[in-house]
């Protein structure tokens, strides 16, 4: 469905009249949550937490959500909310967010007090302010928005929320608490809203996230630390062993080494190419955040596409042996070696975890044991540039913020990717926040400008999405 340019006119004034309306009382509630010291991560706090879910339970209730639950989990809860659409052809979609937050204390290098938000100039500070309450919370009135401008009674999609309250702790229970819920949160899309904007003037959309997986190998020689006159020489040492892993990790190109690390990767398109090339990005003032003096990386890409687009492996740290002062002449009888693996769309952890156990195995010598240990993976997530939901996702972004909008991708891991493995759907990032919100660092703020602009997305997202769903199946 498609409508006139007339309704289309009608439909933004509309809404923008509905946010100005009650942008008093949502910035006042939103600063009641942020109030909230959620902090997952010290378990003083869980009291809090739970008060958190609790809070924004409430809100979603007056908000019009008929279906308001929080979620038990074996850590701090999660939040469930449903408001079915009313219409049996329109697509479901869930949100997801969370409502914990990192530790912070004014000793920190606060300005003032984290948990007690103020507004300065067209700012609003406050642990959460970015990541991810104010983020979460435009949903709020961006559905209110919606209706008020449509003049229906319940959301043109069938509209869901997950926000969990562990992510800032690594998430450890959401698969678990999704594989468990996974037919009350079904969607045919998903909705991230803890992620970001290249630049406030650069409006942009996320359109994935690489995977991890990463392991500890421990490498063991002699049975105790020998005499390097009496043995060195004539028998393995862990710790050179454990070099010799570590530089045969890459070739010369800065490819990774391990045999089938590559097989069955999402190569970059040139039109993606074409899109990163088109950010303003700069690499000198890049380099200066990365606290770094030169780029490096795999032959044949740019940084961005580094970051964003290609597997890696890091060496994350590396020891054996001797380490205090002097020397001591020894051939050590352990070493330790610690390694991640960033993995794009194409990549499976599971394979990347036998290519790597297989790939140690052959480069160790005899007389040197080891043991890997992998950690938890994460899996990458990718949604193509043409997918229905994703151009939704851009429509509705340019209508608020009035230009085009531009792509990126991120280079970290997170759970969205075990949204994308439960429910099979597709994920979409819808973030407001720009690089200088500090999130996990002091003086953590908002701009307001983007975050009525996140609220006023969302007011046209649902709309759009029910429509072109309908048009593309």
């Amino acid at each position: 469905m498609s409508q006139s340019v007339d309704s289309d006119v009608s439909g933004v004034s509309a809404v923008r009249t509905y946010i100005q309306t009650h942008r008093a009382a949502f910035l006042d509630d939103l600063a009641e949550w942020l109030r909230i010291p959620s902090v997952s991560a010290q378990p003083d706090h869980a009291q809090d937490v739970r008060r958190s879910a609790d809070w924004l339970a409430a809100q979603l209730k007056e908000t019009g959500f008929p279906t308001v639950e929080v979620w038990p989990t074996p850590g701090a809860p999660a939040v469930f909310a449903e408001w079915p659409s009313g219409d049996p052809q329109a697509p479901t979609v869930l949100v997801y967010g969370h409502h914990d937050v990192q530790p912070a204390a004014r000793e920190d290098g606060w300005h003032t007090d984290p948990f007690e938000p103020v507004v300065q100039g067209n700012r609003l500070y406050a642990r959460g302010a970015a990541d991810d309450k104010g983020q979460v919370f435009f949903h709020t009135l961006g559905v209110r928005a919606h209706l008020a401008a449509t003049g229906r009674t319940a959301p043109a999609v069938n509209l869901k929320l997950l926000i969990e309250g562990e992510e800032e702790s690594g998430s450890p229970h959401f698969r678990a608490l999704i594989e468990e819920r996974k037919e009350r949160i079904a969607a045919d899309a998903v909705i991230v809203s803890d992620t970001g904007m290249w630049a406030e003037d650069t409006p942009t959309v996320c359109t994935g996230m690489r995977g991890l997986a990463d392991c500890e190998i421990e490498l063991r020689g002699p049975d105790q630390d020998i005499h390097s006159g009496s043995f060195g020489g004539a028998v393995p040492n862990p710790a050179t062993a454990a070099a010799r892993l570590v530089a045969a990790l890459h070739d010369e190109h800065a490819r990774v080494a391990v045999p089938g690390f590559y097989e069955g990767i999402v190569e970059l398109t040139d039109r993606e190419r074409e899109l990163f090339a088109e950010l303003p990005f700069d690499e000198e003032r890049w380099l200066r955040t990365a606290k770094s003096h030169a780029t490096h990386g795999e032959a044949g890409h740019t940084t961005l596409e580094r970051i964003w687009a290609r597997p890696t492996a890091e060496v994350n740290g590396i020891g054996g042996g001797y380490q205090g002062a002097g020397g001591k002449t020894i051939v050590p009888s352990s070493a330790l070696l610690k390694l991640s693996f960033r993995l794009v769309a194409g990549q499976d952890p599971d394979r990347i975890e036998e290519a790597v156990r297989t790939w140690v195995a052959d480069q160790l010598p005899d007389g040197i044991s080891h043991t890997i240990t992998f950690g938890a993976a994460t899996r990458p997530c990718l949604t193509p540039l043409d997918h229905p939901a994703l151009q939704s996702v851009v429509r509705a972004m340019g209508q608020a913020f009035e230009q085009p909008i531009r792509f990126t991708r991120e280079g970290g891991s997170g759970p969205a990717a075990d949204l994308q493995d439960v429910l099979t759907a597709p994920v979409l990032f819808l973030g407001i926040s720009v690089p200088s919100d500090g999130w996990h660092a002091p003086n953590e703020k908002v701009e307001l400008d983007l975050l009525l602009k996140g609220v006023e997305t969302t007011a046209y997202l649902w709309g759009d999405l029910a429509d072109h769903w309908r048009d593309a199946h």
